[in-house]
Formats: C-alpha cells, sequence, structure tokens
C-alpha cells in the first residue's frame, strides 16, 4: 500500500468524524470534573461535601454510561453503527443544553445519568466504524487518530470552563454536539456490517457473551486491561485537589488544571501506543508496557511529597501519557469478536470500564477511613493493574486479525 492510499484511507470523512465525535464526547464526558467544585458551590453544597457529591454525581453519570453501553452496543449491531452515531450524540448534546439550567443536586444527578447514557454510544460505535472500513494493516493508525484527537476534547473543556460559567461551559458543550451531526450525514455505513446483515444472522445479542465460558472470559479481559485508565482518571484526577491537599501542597490544585495535563498526556500516550503497537505488530506487547508504566506513574504520584504545584500538574500529565492505551483498548475489544457482536462489545467495554468507578469509590471511601486517602487509592490502584496484567497474559493476540467473520 502506497504512502498516498494510506493517507487517502486515514483521513477519509468516517475517520475525521468519528475523530471530531469522539472530542465532543470527552468535553461533555469531563466537564462535570472540571467544574465539579463551582458547580456544586453554586447548588449551596458545603465544602465539606464536596467530594461525597461529587462522587454521587460521578456515580449517577457512570450508572447512566453502562446502561447507555448495552442499549447502544446491541443497537449499533442490530441497526448499524450510524444509528448509534446519531442516536447517542443527540441524547448527550441536549442533556448538557438542560444542565445548564439546574438548581438542586438532584436535578443535577438525573441529567448526568441521561448524559452518561448518550455519551455512552460514541466511542464505541465510531472504532468498530473505523476499524471495519480500513484496512487491516493500518486500523491500528485509524484508530489512534480517532482517541489521540477526541482526547483532546478535555483540554478545550478545560479552556471553555476558564473563560466562562460553568453553566455556559454546558451550553457551548451541547451546541458542539448538535452541530457535528450536519456532518454526520456525509457517513456511510461499514461494508462488512451490511454484509452480515444481509445474511440475516442473530446480531447484536448482548446474552450471547455469558452462553459460552471462553467467550465470557475473552471478554472479560477486554474489560479488565482498561480498569487502571479509569481509576486513574475517575479518583486520581478527579479528585487531585483533595490528592494535593493529602501530598501536603500549600497551593490549591485546581482540578480542571489537572484534567487538562492528564488529557494532553493522554493524546501524546494514544499516538506513542498506537504507533508501538504497529512497530511491534502486536496489540498485547504495546498494552502491557503502558500498563507496567502506568504502575510506575500511580506510585510516583502517591509517594511524592513535593511543594510545587507545577510538578504536581507534571505527574497528571505523566499519569494521563501512562494510560494512554486508551484507543489500543478500544481497538483490541472491536477485534476480538465478529461482526454480529462487534458493535456490543466495544460499546459496552469501554463504558463498563467507565462505570467500574462505582466500585472503585465506595471501596476508596471505605479504605480512607483506615489508611487515609493515598494508602485507600494506593490499594485500590494496585489492584487494577494486577486485574490487567493477568487480562494481558491470556489475551488473544489481534494485530492484522480479518475482522470479516461471525461469532
Amino acid at each position: 500500500m502506497t504512502k498516498d492510499t494510506k493517507a487517502k484511507h486515514l483521513l477519509s470523512i468516517p475517520v475525521i468524524v468519528a475523530a471530531l465525535g469522539y472530542f465532543v464526547d470527552i468535553y461533555d464526558l469531563l466537564l462535570f470534573s472540571i467544574v465539579r467544585i463551582p458547580s456544586l458551590k453554586a447548588l449551596q453544597v458545603a465544602d465539606n461535601q464536596l467530594m461525597e457529591q461529587g462522587m454521587y454525581l460521578i456515580n449517577m453519570q457512570m450508572a447512566g454510561m453502562l446502561l447507555g453501553g448495552i442499549l447502544w452496543g446491541v443497537i449499533g449491531d442490530r441497526k448499524g453503527r450510524l444509528s448509534v452515531l446519531f442516536g447517542s450524540i443527540l441524547l448527550y448534546s441536549l442533556a448538557n443544553i438542560i444542565n445548564g439550567f439546574v438548581t438542586t443536586v438532584d436535578q443535577y444527578a438525573m441529567l448526568r445519568f441521561v448524559a452518561g447514557v448518550g455519551l455512552a454510544g460514541e466511542l464505541g460505535a465510531g472504532i468498530t466504524l473505523v476499524a471495519e472500513i480500513l484496512p487491516k494493516e493500518i486500523r491500528g493508525y485509524g484508530t489512534t487518530i480517532v482517541a489521540s484527537v477526541g482526547v483532546l476534547g478535555a483540554v478545550l473543556a478545560y479552556f471553555v470552563a476558564d473563560l466562562f460559567n460553568w453553566k455556559i461551559a454546558y451550553f457551548i458543550g451541547g451546541g458542539l454536539g448538535l452541530a457535528l451531526l450536519v456532518l454526520r450525514f456525509n457517513v456511510f455505513e461499514s461494508g462488512i456490517f451490511k454484509q452480515v446483515k444481509q445474511e440475516n444472522k442473530p446480531r447484536g445479542n448482548f446474552f450471547a457473551l455469558f452462553r459460552s465460558r471462553k467467550i465470557f472470559f475473552k471478554y472479560l479481559r477486554c474489560i479488565m486491561i482498561g480498569l487502571p485508565i479509569w481509576f486513574v482518571i475517575g479518583i486520581l484526577i478527579t479528585f487531585s485537589p483533595e490528592f494535593g491537599k493529602a501530598v501536603g501542597l500549600v497551593e490549591p490544585v485546581l482540578a480542571g488544571k489537572a484534567v487538562m495535563c492528564c488529557y494532553i498526556g493522554l493524546s501524546l500516550g494514544d499516538m506513542s501506543s498506537g504507533l508501538l503497537s504497529q512497530y511491534l505488530h502486536s496489540r498485547r506487547k504495546a498494552v502491557l508496557v503502558f500498563v507496567l508504566l502506568t504502575c510506575l506513574a500511580i506510585g510516583l504520584y502517591l509517594v511524592q511529597r513535593t511543594q510545587s504545584v507545577m510538578l504536581f500538574y507534571a505527574l497528571c500529565l505523566l499519569l494521563g501519557y501512562a494510560i494512554g492505551y486508551w484507543a489500543l483498548f478500544v481497538t483490541i475489544a472491536a477485534e476480538q469478536f465478529g461482526t454480529n457482536l462487534r458493535a456490543t462489545v466495544a460499546t459496552t467495554v469501554p463504558n463498563f470500564v467507565r462505570g467500574s468507578v462505582n466500585i472503585f469509590t465506595p471501596a476508596f471511601l471505605l479504605l480512607k477511613t483506615h489508611t487515609g486517602i493515598t494508602g485507600a487509592a494506593g490499594i485500590v490502584g494496585i489492584t487494577t493493574i494486577t486485574l490487567a496484567l493477568l487480562a494481558v497474559w491470556k489475551m488473544e493476540e489481534t494485530f492484522s486479525k480479518d475482522l470479516n467473520y461471525s461469532e
């Protein structure tokens, strides 16, 4: 394949629109982590309740993503990848616009749940579509482009939240999503999916993932390799102001700036892990390298006792770079299963990982009373790393695997 042919494939409309869609998705997904403190203070939440109420709202958003992951995954395999790309962005865009009008924490929680349902569909459908339309030799580059561009949505969210009121930031996010719908009319459906649809084979049966021991454990491994990623984002970065105090920083840590630094690192990490995977001709080896790097970064973040807030932000960037195997993680999930279950898996897996914060946070809060905030984070973090390493050990290599098959 010539360089011009590769460029033509990688800069095609579906790849560009999937990348922009994930960009908006990440903006809306991470906006709450950025505006958590100012928005809750505006709703008259006491300072000593900011962490607990923040976790409540994040858990509601992630619960919505768990439900949405199943819903959009089934729709993606039964109706098509484009159905998800249109429906999910419309739902979360409208929910975020309405979010700007909330007056109580309960209203806030309900809208984060609805937004979570919508946000659940974007990444899995986009990665599935890109993986299916690109030649197998370069699909790793395509999914890397989608993720690397997409995660920069968090950087835009930080600057918007810094320049405007938190309500305006929600309005802008919703508006960006609605504007993206216009571009989506130029995207075409996956040829592989069209072929399976014509064959009229059973598609999108979520419960088929639990009927065979082999398939279930393959599915579980896909989830386990992503657990350290969302532990870092959902605990270490979201509650970075609290961790800043715990390590002795006098100058307060701004959650929005920590999120921005993390996601700049994540974008660089996604590019690096994708290129490493192509160089090694292996998904598993690249993921192993980045899981081990994540373990190192978590340790540095929790044991350092710097008095420099800039060094703290640098560690947030390092954490982001280390967990920058997100694109690989979702690509692996899409490549592990046949076309009749691919969207279901690729959509549910990242959302089950995101939803795992509903397990992390209660465990973290329980342990915090006995071991302190850094000790609790260390125990939960090493647990996620161990599970990820076990999953990589037993996982099938999928580099250059032909995706034109059904389960």
